[in-house]
């Protein structure tokens, strides 16, 4: 990813990576298939790894990434919303890097 200044946004780091679903749209109809092979195997199974760690502890813990992980599971299956995960990873690490920002998990106060 560099200094990630290449990228306007965090999804176009995303759609660089292969994290993002691939598209088939005609006619006005937009169909999403599965995630794209594009970019780097390596980084993105590390993504995809480090979000299955980060899945495995999330139904014990109580904040909002957490609740977002299992609400995810809830609705799209595990192997979505790991990728759901890693994506949101991406662009987490993406405006640390190309915004030179600070972390800041969400609590309830800052919601």
């Amino acid at each position: 990813m560099g200094d990630g200044k290449q990228f306007r946004r965090g999804r176009d780091a995303s759609a660089a990576l292969g994290l993002v679903p691939r598209q088939f749209s005609t006619g006005g109809k937009q169909v999403l298939l599965g995630i794209t092979k594009c970019g780097d195997q390596y980084i993105r199974s590390m993504l995809i790894h480090g979000a299955r760690a980060v899945f495995f502890r999330a139904s014990e813990k109580t904040d909002s990434l957490s609740v977002w992980v299992n609400r995810i599971r809830e609705k799209r299956g595990f192997n979505r919303a790991v990728v759901a995960l890693a994506n949101k990873l991406l662009r987490i690490a993406w405006v640390i890097i190309a915004r030179n920002e600070m972390y800041l998990p969400a609590t309830k106060q800052n919601q």
